[in-house]
């Protein structure tokens, strides 16, 4: 069992597990909460290019030739990168595979240039909340109220300590 990252485009065959299971999951979850056309309509509302370098990218986590999970980002502004599509197929959860996801995710927002990660999750997913809250995200909404009332939960990083030094130093972060 080894596991691999592929750099891709929303659009590769090997991506077509997670992109049903995520609407799937959205589904189940949601159904038309936030569309009446379903996750279909979040998930094709920004066309691959955006997940494509130089300002994006779309990753996906493979295990002896399966795609098991994934994710990608997308230009939130000039030092941040959006993250979106974090996804680890339902049978594998609770093995760490969506942190080694986000651990990656970040390390390459950096690589492209991104200080700075945005994310935002829904209410009715307390893994994900779990997740980000874990793993050193700010969340950017009240965290005393009752979830729904926000609708999306935003979260934020800095990820400017994983740029090259270089980069860095370019940049002014030193």
């Amino acid at each position: 069992m080894s596991d691999s990252f592929l750099y891709t485009t929303p659009l590769d065959p090997r991506a077509k597990p997670l992109i049903d299971e995520l609407i799937h999951e959205y589904d189940s979850r949601y159904g038309t909460y936030f569309s009446a056309e379903g996750a279909a309509a979040e998930l094709n509302r920004y066309p691959p290019e955006y997940f494509a370098p130089p300002d994006g990218n779309f990753l996906l986590l493979i295990r002896d030739g399966e795609t098991i999970g994934g994710g990608a980002f997308k230009r939130y502004d000039e030092h941040t990168a959006e993250f979106k599509r974090i996804w680890t197929r339902h049978d594998l959860r609770r093995q760490g595979l969506a942190r080694k996801v986000l651990v990656e995710l970040e390390s390459q927002a950096a690589r492209q240039g991104y200080s700075r990660v945005y994310l935002t999750t829904g209410f009715r997913q307390p893994e994900a909340v779990g997740l980000y809250l874990g793993y050193g995200y700010t969340a950017l909404f009240d965290q005393t109220v009752d979830p729904e009332i926000h609708k999306t939960l935003p979260f934020e990083k800095d990820v400017s300590h994983l740029a090259e030094p270089e980069l860095r130093v370019a940049s002014g972060n030193r």
